[in-house]
């Protein structure tokens, strides 16, 4: 079978990094962001992904920053049984970021309910800091420079990025295939997922 690699964000924004590769029936999420910015970004997050999350195999970050990490609860909450491959940067920075971000949801859902302004009844958060909390044990760091098996036929190896703490540079062996994931390269393509998320898929 052919590797594929299927756009579920940060195509078409810079925001929500999502990228599903698939490689004789091994299924592997390389990032796992929110959208954030304006609205009609953020109703992306309550979207379905395009696949049952249960059938993801693994999940690779590139570094922790939200909008490249922070799906990995609604991940988890959906079904999503795998390792979460990162290094330890990245993990000690994800123990922190993905407790804030569901304590500042049930916040704004607390917030919103109090006020009325919602056509929601009641609002409910994306996630909460329980859910945050029942992601963490997913996580498992690897050092620099190391080969790491992900699935039989997809391995990868984190290089040093400088972005964040943590932060890597993405080399992936798949089958005869080889690929390289920044994590912090996009291409902007103006259109935004308000009428369809921005899924894109593409054999190589």
């Amino acid at each position: 079978m052919a590797l594929s690699v299927q756009f579920l964000g940060a195509a078409g924004t810079v925001t929500g990094s999502k990228f599903l590769l698939t490689l004789n029936e091994q299924r592997v999420l390389v990032d796992c962001g929110l959208f954030q910015g304006y609205k009609q970004l953020r109703l992306c997050n309550r979207k379905p992904l395009p696949i049952d999350p249960g059938k993801i195999d693994a999940v690779i970050l590139t570094h922790a920053h939200i909008d490249h990490s922070g799906y990995v609860p609604v991940l988890v909450a959906g079904g999503f049984d795998g390792p979460v491959h990162c290094t330890e940067g990245t993990k000690a920075l994800c123990d922190i970021l993905w407790l804030d971000s569901g304590q500042l949801q049930e916040r704004e859902a607390k917030a919103t309910n109090r006020g009325g302004y919602t056509r929601h009844k009641p609002a409910r958060p994306l996630y909460d800091k329980k859910q945050a909390e029942q992601a963490l044990p997913h996580l498992s760091q690897h050092p620099f420079d190391s080969w790491v098996q992900i699935t039989p036929d997809i391995s990868a190896k984190f290089h040093v990025a400088g972005h964040i703490l943590g932060a890597a540079i993405v080399e992936i062996e798949a089958g005869s295939k080889q690929l390289v994931f920044s994590g912090v390269l996009v291409v902007w393509i103006t259109r935004s997922c308000r009428t369809q998320p921005p899924f894109r898929k593409r054999t190589i």
